[in-house]
């Protein structure tokens, strides 16, 4: 019996969580991550489950980056 055994079976998360600050939007934080704004989708699309506009979103919230 070890104690260092790997959640989920072995299975490794590698998501990036961003937390928005004023002033941000999704292009600006698709730059910061991705090295070019046009890349923002991919991150509205993986926080679909928070977001209903890619234009609408708020300081605090925290944002899945793929």
């Amino acid at each position: 019996m070890t104690t260092t055994e790997e959640p989920s079976g072995g299975s490794w998360d590698a998501t990036q969580w961003h937390e928005v600050k004023k002033g941000e939007t999704l292009w600006k934080i698709a730059e910061q991550y991705y090295g070019g704004g046009s890349l923002h989708t991919k991150i509205f699309e993986a926080n679909r489950d928070v977001l209903k506009d890619p234009n609408l979103i708020r300081i605090g919230q925290r944002l899945r980056i793929p």
